[in-house]
């Protein structure tokens, strides 16, 4: 699982039957800083997932890949790797908050 911040949509006129409905967004995975350990950034890396939980343009969510992504019911038997399986509120690490949805610290 990888925290990911939606970063735009995707729109897909032609697709596989099975794709047809589905919301595509681009979100880009970030990680914790690695120097000073008390807020997230970027990592520059982007993917296109799958929505199954309605998340917007600018929210944290929590994302899975490979086969992993075929595993909720919204998207079994999909031909998906990236698929957003969460909205996160707030992200802590040891006793700091590092980020949450409410404007605290974080990225």
């Amino acid at each position: 699982m990888f925290l990911a911040r939606v970063t735009g949509t995707l729109v897909a006129t032609q697709k596989v039957g099975s794709m047809v409905g589905r919301k595509l967004l681009t979100v880009e995975a970030y990680r914790l800083d690695p120097e000073t350990r008390n807020q997230l950034k970027g990592t520059g890396r982007t993917f296109v997932a799958v929505d199954t939980v309605g998340a917007g343009e600018g929210e944290l969510v929590l994302i899975v890949q490979g086969s992993s992504a075929r595993l909720t019911p919204e998207t079994k038997n999909l031909p998906v790797d990236t698929v957003i399986i969460a909205i996160v509120d707030q992200v802590h690490v040891k006793d700091a908050c590092v980020y949450s949805k409410d404007g605290g610290r974080g990225a």
